[in-house]
C-alpha cells in the first residue's frame, strides 16, 4: 500500500507537474510540498498547517482528501512508540500489608476532606472554572479587519447603506461562518469571496490565517477584507466592481470601449500573457478567487474565462497579451511604459441581443 508521500509524489509525476508550478498555483511554499512528499512533518509550524496543506495539495492533484488524512493519522500513530524504559521495567514488588492499610486510611481521609469542601463551598469554584465566554460583536466599515474570533462571535459588515450579520458558528475540522448568503466553510490558508447582498458581486474576502482543528477554545485568526478595496492595498484607488456581464445590457460607458470580438453568443476565451520584464500581476477569472504573482522576463501565463477577467498590472509595458476565442487570435494593448492599469476584459450584451468582448479600463496611474 502506498504511503502518503508516495501517493502525492506519484500523482504529481503522473500529471508531469513540478513543485515550482504547483507552488505558484496553490500558494504553498515549495519546501512544504517537498516535506509532504518526504513525510517530514517536523518542518511545519504545527499540525494544523500539515492538515491544511494536505487538503489543498490533495484537492489540487484530484486525490481523495479523506484517504490522505487517514494515511497521515496512521503515520502519526506509528511515530508514537512505547518508551523503552516501560518495556524493560521490572514488575513492582507486592505491597506490604501495612502499606495497604495506610493507603486505605489516606484514601478515606481524602474522601472525607473532599466531601467537607463540597458541602462547604457548593459548586462556586466549579462555576468559575466552567464559565462560558460571552460572544462579542465586531463591525467592519470598509477597512480590512484581522483578529482572532471565537465560536459565537458576530461580525457586522456594512455594504453600501445596509449592514449584514455574520456569525462564527462552528470550529471543528473546518471553520464555518453563517452569512446571509448561506454557510461558508473554510480550511486553513483558504480564501473565500462572499456576496452578502446577493447582487452577483463579491462584497467580502475572508482568509483563514490560523486555527486548531477540533479545538474551539483557541479560536480562529481571520482576515476580512472588503472587496471594493482590493486594489487600494497595492496603491491603486479603489474602484467599484463591474456588474456581471453575461445577462445585463451595459451602460453607455461600455459603448466606447475597444471591441475585441463580436458574436451572437458569449463563448469561452483565453488570454495569453508573455512578460517582457519584471511585473506584479493580479487577475481573477469569472469573479472567482483572485490570484497574484510577481513575474519576470520570459514568464508566460494563460487565463481562461467564460464571462470576464479583471487584471491589475504594475507596468503595462512589461506584458504582451493576446486573446484567443471562437477560432480567432487578437493582440491586445492595455497601456504604456510605467503605467499601472486596472481593466476588465468581459462580454457585454447590446440592446439587440448581440455580445461584444470589450476591454474596459477602470483606473490608470
Amino acid at each position: 500500500m502506498e504511503s502518503l508521500g508516495e501517493k502525492l509524489k506519484a500523482a504529481r509525476e503522473s500529471k508531469k507537474l513540478s513543485h515550482d508550478q504547483i507552488g505558484r498555483e496553490t500558494n504553498i511554499a515549495i519546501r512544504y510540498l517537498e516535506a509532504l512528499e518526504a513525510e517530514e512533518f517536523s518542518k511545519f509550524p504545527g499540525e494544523p498547517y500539515v492538515i491544511g496543506f494536505i487538503r489543498n495539495y490533495g484537492e489540487y492533484l484530484g486525490l481523495d482528501v479523506q484517504e490522505l488524512l487517514s494515511l497521515y493519522r496512521s503515520l502519526k500513530i506509528q511515530e508514537q512508540a512505547v518508551p523503552v524504559e516501560q518495556l524493560l521495567k521490572a514488575p513492582p514488588p507486592s505491597p506490604k500489608p501495612f502499606i495497604i492499610a495506610a493507603a486505605i486510611i489516606l484514601g478515606l481521609g481524602l474522601a472525607a476532606a473532599g466531601a467537607f469542601f463540597f458541602l462547604k463551598f457548593p459548586r462556586s469554584a466549579a462555576v468559575r472554572k466552567t464559565a462560558v465566554r460571552t460572544p462579542e460583536e465586531y463591525t467592519l466599515n470598509g477597512s480590512p479587519l484581522e483578529r482572532r474570533f471565537y465560536q459565537g462571535d458576530v461580525i457586522l459588515v456594512t455594504v453600501g447603506s445596509s449592514q449584514y450579520k455574520m456569525e462564527l458558528s462552528k470550529l471543528g475540522e473546518t471553520v464555518t461562518l453563517s452569512t446571509p448568503a448561506g454557510p461558508v466553510i473554510m480550511d486553513l490558508s483558504q480564501d473565500v469571496f462572499v456576496d452578502l447582498n446577493n447582487d452577483g458581486l463579491e462584497d467580502l474576502r475572508i482568509t483563514v490565517a490560523d486555527f486548531v482543528v477540533n479545538d474551539p477554545s483557541v479560536g480562529a485568526l481571520l482576515r476580512l477584507e472588503p472587496e471594493i478595496n482590493s486594489y487600494a492595498a497595492a496603491g491603486v484607488p479603489a474602484v467599484q466592481p463591474a456588474p456581471e456581464t453575461s445577462a445585463v445590457p451595459e451602460a453607455a460607458a461600455a459603448v466606447s470601449a475597444p471591441v475585441i470580438f463580436n458574436s451572437s453568443s458569449a463563448y469561452p476565451f483565453t488570454i495569453q500573457v508573455i512578460f517582457q520584464g519584471y511585473c506584479m500581476f493580479r487577475w481573477d477569472s469569472d469573479r472567482r478567487v483572485r490570484n497574484e504573482q510577481y513575474f519576470v522576463k520570459t514568464d508566460e501565463l494563460n487565463i481562461q474565462a467564460q464571462n470576464g477577467v479583471r487584471i491589475w498590472v504594475s507596468n503595462a509595458a512589461a506584458v504582451k497579451m493576446q486573446i484567443t476565442g471562437g477560432g480567432r487570435t487578437v493582440p491586445l494593448e492595455i497601456g504604456s511604459a510605467g503605467e499601472v492599469v486596472v481593466a476588465d476584459i468581459r462580454w457585454v450584451r447590446d440592446d439587440d441581443g448581440r455580445f461584444r468582448l470589450i476591454l474596459s479600463r477602470l483606473e490608470q496611474a
